[in-house]
């Protein structure tokens, strides 16, 4: 199963400060991890700074992958998530910190040999999960949930990973908001 390409539509102003399409077509940056096979990266938009700037500036998904919002912003994507094997599920962990590593932030990684999922990761960030198609598998610390197509997830900074236990691949979208642990909740009961 492939899922359709996305479109993106993005709007912006002429010289007589008119609206208008700047850009309607397919997403400029589009990418498969080498590390994690048939994970792929759909980067839409992403804002630096809040306020975030309006403007007519340059698209900010162009550039390096990186997992994380930009600092004081946010980040919307699309990720297309494959079943797990049980390669992946034997070996994975050994890849995770080159695969975050390829996404930017290779300290994202939280693995352990105990992890009950090789994905185990955690950001500084609120970040919205959407199920658009499929089913996808919450893994925490403790506990886990399953979600299908329309759930939403509120992740809160907190250590997680993505199973895909379907047999089929899923598309979910993420919009994640830049954050700072509570002293309560930051690794080493300190802010980073």
């Amino acid at each position: 199963m492939s899922f359709p390409p996305i479109r993106r539509v993005v709007t912006g102003h002429d010289a007589e400060a008119q609206a208008i399409i700047v850009t309607d077509g397919a997403l400029p940056h589009v990418v498969e991890l080498a590390h994690i096979p048939g994970t792929i990266f759909h980067e839409v938009w992403s804002t630096a700074g809040s306020p975030a700037p309006v403007g007519n500036g340059p698209d900010p998904t162009l550039g390096a992958l990186s997992l994380p919002p930009p600092e004081n912003g946010t980040r919307i994507r699309f990720v297309d998530i494959p079943p797990d094997t049980d390669e992946f599920m034997l070996h994975g962990a050994a890849r995770m910190t080159a695969a975050f590593a390829e996404i930017g932030d290779a300290s994202a990684s939280t693995v352990k040999l105990h992890s009950p999922h090789p994905l185990m990761h955690r950001t500084q960030s609120i970040d919205y999960g959407i199920v658009i198609s499929g089913e996808m598998t919450l893994v925490l610390d403790r506990g886990e949930t399953l979600l299908r197509q329309g759930d939403v997830v509120i992740q809160r900074g907190t250590n997680h990973a993505w199973a895909n236990r379907s047999g089929q691949p899923c598309r979910m979208l993420f919009i994640l908001v830049d954050g700072r642990y509570d002293p309560e909740i930051a690794p080493d009961g300190r802010h980073p």
